[in-house]
């Protein structure tokens, strides 16, 4: 779909809208937004365009919300060698929770790197600066409060970074990449960077299914893949053959959004069904989401 056809396609969606208005049952038989909406152009374009597929950010961030954005900013590189997000992403985003009326926004990832490495390379902290001091990388355990998880089957508890726990809204904003251990690294996988003990995921627990346990606490409201540029091999911090793809994958869903991820890009040379991820297989199963990407409502736009 082009974005000329993408114009006229929102105008149709709001002449159905008005005429279901007057047809009993209509508007509670289909929904006007899509389960999964895929933009391809410029990064920080082709968010908001995903977003406004799927009802704009105030669907997602009601007026006086503390929002917490989360993306991959843990290791000390550029967007373009894959290990991180666009921060141009991260930049839409928070512009589009600002514009929605949040009263707060917070652009947060626990680093692997040296935090302040992190936050100048990644550029993530350049591109917000507009917004205040909103980009950080918590490192102590002051940052962290230990919490239960309640519908866990492997990790009953943590320590979570104390403002992911109060925040009204959260919104995934990964980076799409491969990972060692896990096969790729996406939305599901990046709530990771949300804990203070990490280790224990690998070394106490089955990884797939502590990474279900984790997404049954933090659950995202909105999630944004950025495919801009794909590590399809040698992740989760490369180096590895890096796929420019110029496209942004967006959900209400957070299986749908990783499942369609999986199955957009080229992984390790070859391509795979979501079903083949371990983590996006059992979160599905554990009812977190949807994984049949063929069976749901994707609609794509280039720009």
């Amino acid at each position: 779909m082009r974005r000329r056809d993408f114009l006229k396609w929102q105008l149709s969606g709001t002449l159905w809208l008005a005429a279901g208005a007057a047809l009993p049952g209509v508007l509670e038989a289909a929904s006007p937004h899509p389960d999964v909406a895929v933009a391809t152009g410029g990064p920080g374009a082709a968010a908001r365009t995903c977003v406004e597929m799927l009802g704009g950010m105030g669907r997602f961030v009601p007026r006086g919300a503390r929002v917490v954005i989360k993306p991959n900013m843990s290791f000390a590189s550029e967007a373009s060698y894959g290990a991180n997000t666009h921060p141009e992403v991260v930049a839409a985003l928070a512009r589009m929770c600002r514009e929605a009326g949040a009263a707060s926004v917070l652009v947060f990832d626990n680093p692997l790197a040296p935090a302040e490495q992190c936050l100048e390379r990644s550029g993530i902290r350049a591109a917000c600066k507009e917004f205040g001091d909103i980009v950080q990388a918590p490192a102590g355990d002051r940052f962290f409060q230990e919490a239960d998880i309640p519908q866990a089957q492997q990790m009953k508890a943590n320590a979570f970074l104390r403002e992911a726990l109060a925040a009204d809204v959260l919104i995934a904003a990964p980076t799409a990449k491969s990972h060692g251990s896990t096969g790729v690294s996406l939305g599901l996988k990046g709530m990771m960077g949300l804990i203070r003990n990490r280790g224990v995921m690998h070394s106490r627990h089955d990884l797939d299914a502590a990474i279900v346990d984790l997404n049954t606490r933090l659950r995202a409201a909105l999630t944004v893949v950025d495919g801009t540029y794909v590590l399809s091999t040698g992740g989760p911090f490369g180096p590895g053959k890096v796929l420019r793809e110029n496209t942004v994958i967006a959900s209400a869903d957070p299986v749908a959004a990783d499942a369609a991820a999986v199955e957009s890009f080229e992984w390790y040379g070859r391509r795979f069904e979501a079903r083949q991820v371990n983590h996006i297989r059992l979160a599905a199963e554990r009812g977190l989401g949807r994984m049949d990407v063929a069976n749901l409502d994707v609609r794509r736009v280039t720009l």
